[in-house]
């Protein structure tokens, strides 16, 4: 067996005692790194080396906190009422509808009810409700309006089963008296809290008449007002036109345009044209025209004066002082004409003139000397 190797031996300057081969001291060991942890430099014995953590990335951290705000937002979002599960927002219905009927499919769907027929006739339709709901639709079916209060239902209140579409017969009878032209109204479906409006038209035969007023024209607090008066049988879409002169040229002039309203024969309608731009100081007149189809026309007009309120307070201020003083001054004049005048007083004769030669008694004018007597001698 051969000699172990020798260590090296410690450099003279070395503080730390050195150790021989027999001292008995025992060698001191480094101590193990705990459980979890690496040794500096190293990993240890029988262990993998731990991998290396993701690095988090603007877009990483972008999408979770999108992801966190989303989960929030839908737990507060609160769970619709069992009361409503039946009904959208705005109180449309989700789950049933009612519209005129279009048959299998709604191939046909119309977008509104109409109908043709003379005065004292009963027209025939169907109006189709469709339950898409798993539970068992309530509707009660009513009319609104001109001519959907001529309309009478099979059924006012009718059960629609579930995923079952329903047609309910209706008849619209034309009273004998009616006027011949154009009818409106609405037949409405109620159910589930919500309600359904179908529009009706009824066209009645016989002569159309198209007539058109437009009335009470006034200018007041930066607006115009008037009302619109259907005096025929026809339904009609009016076009307005105004225009606007004052005293020294046109001050609004707007072109023929239609208005967002149909006029139902003997409607009458109250309406305002803004006009904000009114003057201070004028004489002006409005100038409105309305028009319609089949050769309705009327047009009507109305005038206002325009004076500031500071000028004339003043102006009248001023007159009513002007007034005042004429009123003085005639006063005082009449006065002064009314009072007698004192006689001027005579002056004394002049020393060796006659008794009654003064100024009081002075000869005659020779200007106004009497005429010569008849016969008389100078």
């Amino acid at each position: 067996m051969s000699p172990p190797a020798p260590r090296p031996s410690r450099t003279p300057d070395d503080p730390r005692p050195s150790r021989t081969p027999d001292d008995p001291r025992p060698r001191r060991t480094p101590p193990a790194p705990p459980p979890g942890r690496t040794p500096p430099g190293g990993t240890l014995p029988g262990r993998t080396p731990p991998a290396p953590r993701p690095r988090l990335t603007p877009s990483v951290l972008a999408a979770v906190l999108t992801a966190v705000f989303a989960a929030l937002l839908h737990a507060l979002t609160p769970f619709p009422a069992a009361a409503d599960a039946g009904a959208a927002p705005g109180g449309a219905p989700a789950d049933w509808t009612a519209r005129p009927d279009g048959g299998a499919g709604d191939r046909d769907a119309r977008p509104y009810v109409y109908l043709e027929g003379t005065p004292g006739t009963a027209l025939q339709d169907r109006l189709a409700v469709t339950n898409s709901g798993r539970a068992p639709l309530t509707v009660r079916l009513r009319g609104d309006g001109r001519a959907g209060a001529w309309a009478r239902f099979a059924e006012d209140t009718v059960t629609v089963p579930p995923r079952t579409r329903a047609e309910v017969p209706l008849a619209l009878s034309v009273p004998p008296a009616a006027t011949p032209g154009d009818a409106s109204g609405e037949l409405v479906a109620t159910g589930r809290g919500a309600e359904v409006r179908v529009p009706v038209r009824v066209r009645i035969g016989g002569p159309t008449l198209a007539a058109l007023t437009v009335e009470d024209v006034e200018i007041a607090g930066g607006a115009i007002r008037y009302a619109l008066v259907n005096r025929g049988n026809a339904l009609l879409r009016p076009r307005l036109a105004v225009r606007v002169e004052g005293v020294f040229g046109t001050l609004l002039d707007r072109p023929e345009r239609p208005l967002p309203l149909e006029l139902a024969p003997g409607r009458r309608v109250e309406r305002t044209e803004p006009w904000p731009d009114a003057p201070a100081l004028d004489a002006v007149t409005v100038r409105l025209r309305v028009a319609a189809e089949g050769g309705a026309r009327d047009e009507a007009e109305a005038s206002e004066t325009y004076v500031p309120v500071a000028p004339a307070a003043g102006g009248g201020l001023l007159l009513g002082g002007l007034a005042a003083l004429a009123s003085r001054a005639y006063r005082k004049r009449r006065t002064g004409r009314g009072t007698p005048r004192p006689p001027e007083p005579s002056e004394p004769p002049e020393a060796g003139a006659p008794p009654g030669t003064g100024a009081s008694h002075r000869g005659p004018d020779p200007d106004h000397r009497p005429l010569a007597q008849a016969g008389a001698r100078p």
